[in-house]
Formats: structure tokens, C-alpha cells, sequence
């Protein structure tokens, strides 16, 4: 005789404890806008912010920022059409310029915190081009690969007790860690790309340059300039999607 597994064949007690199980499980599994891929991540937001900005003045107080000219406006305007386009403007958004010629990348922290370096415009080429990074980065941002990517790394038994600490001097420090020295996955990286032309089409970029911008990358890959993990990009996987 076959036996039913339905969860009404079980007692109250059990199926309640199921509930509850549920009920813990599901602001957990999340879906990333415009691809629609789903992944785990046990942080709330509002912990995105918190541990985001903590790692954001790490950064800063160690960088040169550029205050003002030419490439700095065009970095802030690029992310205000951007931001006002993207899935979630209720994060505390927020970009600085930082001076150094020899590092070609830029970076998003969970909660949108982003820096793009000086290093990256001469390959940018113009504002479009920025957009086409800017708009990744946000990407990843809005689909919290982040704190993802931080949880599959140390684990979720660490993760949740330094939550539970209150620990974000050494949550931020491992997430500054992990941001310039391990790059994401093909599959965030994948859907960071959709996500940002995406939202470059839709702030009236054209998402076409993309491909002239992955190009100059590629060429530019043998200068010795300093690239971050985050530049780590499969570049030619992104080029033949475009076309």
C-alpha cells in the first residue's frame, strides 16, 4: 500500500513546524529583477545597508576621492539616470570618483554604495560606455549578489552569528576582502549584465555600446593596469549575447 507523504497525513504538530519552517525560508529566497533567477540570502535589506556602508567608509578612508571636474560629473550623472530607472531607489544610493590611473574597475557594495576609479573612464571612453559598467554594478547591487556571494563564502553558520554579534566592523572587512580579491560567478555576473543594459536602455543609453566597451577591455587587458576581481568579466560571453 502506498503510502500519502502530503503534509495532511502528518500531525497538526508536524505540519505547523512545517508553516513555520516556511515562513523562515521564504524572505530568504529571493528573485533578481528583469531575469527573474533565484537565489538564497538569509540578510534582510536593511542589514545590506548597514553592512555596506561600514564597508564603503573603509574604502573611502583609505582612497583619494576626486571632489569635482569633468569625471566627476559624468560619473554622478550617469548614476542619476540610472538609479532613477533601476528596481529599488529606496537604498541610500551613493557613487564617488576615486584617483588611481593604474586600476581599471569599479565597484557596487550591497545597499548601493559604488566608486569607479579614474583607471576605467579612459576605457569608458565616453558616458555611454560608463553606463555600461555603472549599469552592471547596479545590477548587481539589486540583486544582491553581495551578501549572497558573502554567505556561500563563509558560510551560514558564520554569517548568522556575526549577524547575531552585531559584528559588521568584521562583516564589512571580509565583505572589502571578497569585493577586490574574488570575483563573482558567471551566473551573477550574467545577470548583472541583463540587468544593466537593461536599465541603460531605459535611462536612454544605448545598451549596444556594451560591445565596443567589453572590447577595449579586451585590448586593454595586456597595458599592466591594475584590474580588480570585479573586472575579472567573461567578456567575450557578454559580447556574443549582444549580438
Amino acid at each position: 500500500m502506498e503510502q500519502d507523504v502530503s503534509t495532511g497525513s502528518y500531525p497538526k504538530w508536524w505540519r505547523f513546524l512545517w508553516a513555520c519552517a516556511l515562513a523562515l525560508c521564504t524572505p530568504a529566497c529571493l528573485t533578481s529583477p528583469v531575469t527573474g533567477r533565484t537565489s538564497f540570502n538569509p540578510f534582510p535589506k536593511s542589514e545590506d545597508v548597514k553592512l555596506g556602508t561600514e564597508a564603503y567608509d573603509q574604502v573611502l578612508a583609505e582612497a583619494k576621492v576626486v571632489p569635482s571636474g569633468p569625471g566627476h560629473d559624468m560619473v554622478a550623472r550617469a548614476m542619476k539616470r540610472l538609479v532613477a530607472v533601476c528596481d529599488d531607489k529606496s537604498y541610500p544610493w551613493e557613487v564617488n570618483l576615486l584617483q588611481d590611473d593604474q586600476t581599471v574597475n569599479a565597484f557596487a557594495l550591497p545597499g548601493g554604495k559604488m566608486a569607479v576609479y579614474t583607471g576605467i573612464l579612459p576605457v569608458c571612453k565616453n558616458e555611454t560606455g560608463l553606463a555600461v559598467v555603472m549599469g552592471h554594478e547596479i545590477g548587481h547591487v539589486v540583486a544582491r549578489h553581495g551578501t549572497q556571494r558573502m554567505t556561500t563564502t563563509l558560510g551560514m553558520n558564520v554569517v548568522m552569528q556575526l549577524l547575531n554579534l552585531g559584528d559588521y566592523t568584521q562583516l564589512a572587512t571580509t565583505l572589502v576582502d571578497l569585493t577586490f580579491n574574488l570575483p563573482f560567478g558567471r551566473t551573477q555576473e550574467s545577470d548583472a549584465d541583463a540587468i544593466g543594459l537593461h536599465y541603460m536602455a531605459l535611462a536612454g543609453y544605448d545598451p549596444r555600446e556594451a560591445i565596443a566597451f567589453w572590447k577595449r577591455m579586451e585590448e586593454s587587458s595586456g597595458s599592466g593596469a591594475r584590474r580588480a576581481a570585479g573586472m575579472l568579466h567573461p567578456m567575450k560571453a557578454a559580447i556574443r549575447k549582444l549580438r
